[in-house]
């Protein structure tokens, strides 16, 4: 990566700067993948100048730095977006990377009319914001259950919204990054993908500098109030149970692999912007346990995760593949950096919105299990779109 002359960084605002360097590269037609780390104040923008590139599989402790965005579905293959140039923020300072030839009157809002859009609207048999389409979905997915095949599903939903002519996705990324500090928030953009802007809460895999290996359970889902306190949130049956099979189903990951050297941590209730789950964190010392490539092993084993759809997996993935109506695409995908500053985080695509010509669509589903109610499992997807509707509105 080559340093060019630099503007003076005191001079031109964080959103100055992204707006400008977003707005340049889509005109050039690259691809650039904007993002902020949970419970951090940097935030990195990569640009990849070289054109992406599509691969079936990711070697994380392999790969060369970049970002990856992986669809729903296994079979299709996953974009990577090469590191060739990356900038870094933090506290609304420029401290990696440059900025040429900056000024104010060429800065331009990222709208609409200059995002790369891979399918300009959705073909379905329904009104996609009829709670009585998904609740019949529901209750078809516990009578599947009831039959004794599958444990879990995980049937999903979207809904179109207007977007204004002033609709600004730098903008509404700085807006996500304010309102849920603990959320991967990012805005992926390019012709391959189309542009996807997010904040998701669930990490899938990560792999740090001092190569330890984390993945997380998290299930259960209740909306958050002003005031909660967190650590007396009374979980149902139902609930706990849900999330218990998503930590089953990780161990279940370990001992296929014959790995017994892991920590496991909760469950615990956090929370995620605005509503609160139940979760479990896994940690292994890769180092220590002589399994360099655990990460990858992992992702292939995980993705998509029993959270995203279901379990048994092929039981699950079968009934929404002949139920669901619709091609989620790259939502409960996964996306993320790779050996960037040589460290690796992924995270399921989940919390998040597809931007099209004048609209966007919405994403949300709900964990279903034998005890599950579906106008409560339709008022759960109902309150995760919130979540990005709010920030919009």
């Amino acid at each position: 990566m080559q340093p060019t002359n630099s503007v003076k960084a005191a001079t031109v605002n964080e959103l100055e700067q992204l707006s400008f360097l977003i707005s340049h590269h889509l005109a050039e037609g690259n691809a650039v993948a904007l993002w902020r780390a949970p419970n951090s104040n940097e935030k990195q923008l990569l640009i990849c100048t070289t054109g992406v590139k599509e691969i079936d599989d990711l070697q994380v402790e392999e790969t060369e730095t970049g970002f990856v965005f992986a669809p729903f579905d296994t079979a299709r293959k996953k974009t990577f977006f090469k590191g060739d140039l990356i900038y870094s923020f933090k506290e609304g300072e420029l401290i990696e990377g440059t900025v040429t030839d900056f000024a104010r009157e060429n800065v331009l809002q990222v709208g609409m009319d200059m995002l790369p859009r891979k399918r300009e609207s959705v073909s379905i048999d329904h009104d996609p914001t009829s709670g009585d389409h998904y609740k019949n979905l529901v209750q078809k997915s516990i009578s599947h259950i009831k039959a004794g095949t599958t444990d879990k599903i995980v049937p999903t939903r979207f809904k179109e919204i207007e977007l204004n002519e002033d609709f600004d996705c730098v903008a509404i990324f700085q807006k996500l990054c304010a309102a849920y500090p603990a959320a991967f928030v990012s805005f992926v953009s390019s012709e391959e993908t189309g542009t996807w802007i997010g904040a998701t809460p669930e990490l899938l895999v990560s792999l740090d500098a001092k190569e330890h290996f984390k993945t997380v359970a998290l299930a259960g889902t209740k909306r958050w109030r002003s005031g909660m306190n967190i650590k007396s949130v009374a979980w149902t049956e139902k609930e706990i149970e849900e999330q218990a099979l998503v930590c089953r189903y990780i161990i279940s990951c370990f001992k296929k692999i014959r790995l017994r050297e892991y920590e496991e941590r909760g469950p615990r209730t956090v929370t995620a912007g605005n509503v609160v789950h139940l979760k479990t964190e896994f940690e292994v010392d890769t180092v220590a346990t002589n399994f360099p490539l655990l990460t990858s092993v992992m992702l292939k084993l995980l993705h998509p995760t029993s959270a995203v759809c279901g379990m048994p997996f092929e039981n699950a993935q079968q009934f929404l593949k002949a139920n669901e109506g619709y091609d989620r695409e790259y939502y409960t995908g996964f996306l993320g950096p790779v050996d960037v500053k040589n460290e690796s985080h992924l995270f399921v695509n989940l919390r998040c919105m597809q931007v099209l010509t004048k609209s966007a669509l919405l994403y949300a589903g709900a964990g279903v299990t034998i005890d599950s109610d579906p106008q409560k499992e339709f008022e759960e997807t109902e309150l995760k779109m919130e979540a990005i509707l709010n920030i919009i509105k």
